[in-house]
């Protein structure tokens, strides 16, 4: 979700200003994608680099997150949206991670979209904190190293419950995944717009979504075998 500063800054206002506005936009993103079926809508919100920004910024994006996530909690539960936090949330504040446990408790049961908040997350983090996790289980002999393949692995990275992305949308103009689900959009299709994330309405998502029945999926396979 990029391009809330930039947004803001065209406009003659404090960054602040844009990612508030972005807020909005997350709202409407994850109505449209209830609608449209979407199973699992994963949110890249605050990366473990961020913490790099000016204090400021990042004590401004806390308050934001708790803001808005203590503020849609319960319009999440009526839209029947599952609502998980990917990331390693031990370096909140005990109150935003007392929020957290709240939002997912309460929306657990639900069966619609999940939606996933990517905060304080890197896709090398990720891969880290798997590679850890076999390791101990290796060291109190509970796995043997060559037990360990693709399956086991992925098994230990974030949302290992949940299918591999199919679409990436990136807002803003910039054309990297920057430390996004490294291991996880091996195969994901990448779509890249201008469109500042605070201006992506329903009719910019409808052109990735367009941009990406377009696209042939051959996960390593040649055009006759996907065809045939």
């Amino acid at each position: 979700m990029d391009g809330n500063g930039r947004w803001a800054q065209a406009r003659g206002k404090p960054r602040h200003a844009g990612h508030r506005a972005g807020v909005e936009t997350v709202r409407r993103v994850i109505e449209t994608c209830g609608k449209r079926g979407v199973r699992v809508l994963t949110l890249f919100a605050f990366s473990s680099e961020n913490w790099q920004r000016p204090e400021t910024e990042v004590k401004m994006l806390m308050e934001l997150f708790f803001t808005a996530l203590n503020r849609e909690i319960r319009r999440l539960q009526k839209q029947n949206v599952r609502l998980r936090i990917i990331g390693d949330v031990s370096a909140f504040s005990q109150k935003l991670q007392q929020l957290i446990r709240e939002g997912e408790q309460l929306t657990a049961d639900n069966d619609g979209l999940v939606l996933q908040i990517a905060a304080n997350y890197g896709g090398r983090w990720d891969i880290t904190q798997a590679a850890r996790n076999l390791a101990r289980q290796v060291k109190a002999g509970i796995l043997q190293p060559e037990e360990i393949d693709e399956s086991v692995f992925a098994r230990q990275l974030s949302f290992s419950d949940q299918p591999d992305p199919d679409l990436f949308i990136r807002t803003g103009g910039e054309k990297r995944i920057s430390n996004f689900m490294l291991w996880q959009c091996a195969y994901t299709e990448l779509y890249f717009t201008d469109v500042l994330w605070p201006d992506f309405d329903d009719q910019a998502l409808e052109a990735a979504f367009e941009d990406f029945s377009g696209r042939q999926r051959r996960f390593g396979r040649v055009s006759a075998q996907v065809e045939g």
